[in-house]
């Protein structure tokens, strides 16, 4: 059941939003607003400014100009460091702090506490483990729980950082590209684990992704961008249409969906 606080409003409010570093405009007049039963894909070409968004949405990055305002606090009027510990991220960065040679169990349980460091640091009942396991095996990765993370695959060590990021029973799940360097087993199956999670979490979601095939059938809408700028916003299926495909990435692109999945390919002839 979502909070009282997160039921009743947005969770994630952008409003007239630029944002601008040593001269250059990364984002530009971005409006956007998450209400909190719906999962989006923020989608668009490398360099397109979907993880300068994230980043404000996450509030490691203030905006230039704009409001932005996530699960209650508006950036710039309070302090953040209470709301990062309401949200799971899950990107590159966070990846590269894990201590490699602890198993799988104890690199998720750290998550109750945003830390990365062993568990002799802070203290856990076996209710957490056991949480811990639920969320791995959520993710179909129970046979990983005793494996170290060094001995996984990258997509393995994608879902065992995702049951991480839930560990602190996030408000707000933000995930930028998890497919980024995964086979495409991997890929596919990492996109079937967020399917199912979309479907359980409760909870809003934000995925970074430059590949229609990568959107799970669980996500609700998508914000499209192109030169820091939104091309497109609104449900999926409305929205993910071939005209908007190719305005974002400048190029004739046809987009199909079937059997839950969208397919995005250059004309033929």
């Amino acid at each position: 059941m979502l909070p009282a606080m997160v039921a009743e409003q947005p969770a994630v409010e952008v409003t007239d939003v630029d944002v601008v570093r040593s001269g250059n405009k990364l984002l530009s007049n971005i409006s956007w607003t998450i209400q909190a039963h719906e999962r989006w894909v923020l989608f668009g070409p490398n360099g397109c400014g979907k993880t300068t968004l994230l980043q404000v949405v996450s509030s490691y990055l203030f905006p230039t100009r704009g409001r932005v305002t996530v699960l209650g606090t508006t950036l710039g009027e309070s302090d953040v460091r209470e709301l990062r510990k309401r949200i799971g991220y899950v990107g590159p960065t966070p990846a590269h702090l894990v201590r490699e040679g602890y198993d799988c169990l104890e690199i998720v349980v750290t998550g109750k506490h945003a830390s990365f460091v062993d568990t002799r640091w802070h203290t856990y009942e076996q209710e957490d483990f056991d949480r811990a396991v639920q969320l791995i095996e959520s993710l179909g990765a129970g046979s990983f729980v005793h494996r170290t993370f060094d001995t996984m695959s990258e997509g393995e060590k994608k879902r065992i950082l995702i049951a991480r990021a839930l560990m602190a029973e996030p408000e707000l799940l933000l995930l930028d590209e998890p497919n980024a360097g995964l086979d495409l087993g991997a890929r596919e199956r990492l996109v079937r684990s967020l399917d199912q999670l979309g479907r359980d979490a409760g909870i809003p979601m934000v995925l970074v992704t430059h590949h229609v095939d990568d959107i799970p059938a669980s996500f609700t809408h998508i914000i499209m961008l192109n030169g820091g700028e939104v091309i497109a916003s609104g449900p999926i299926r409305e929205t993910l249409t071939s005209d908007a495909v190719s305005e974002t990435f400048g190029m004739a692109l046809d987009v199909s969906f079937q059997d839950g999945r969208f397919r995005a390919t250059a004309p033929s002839g």
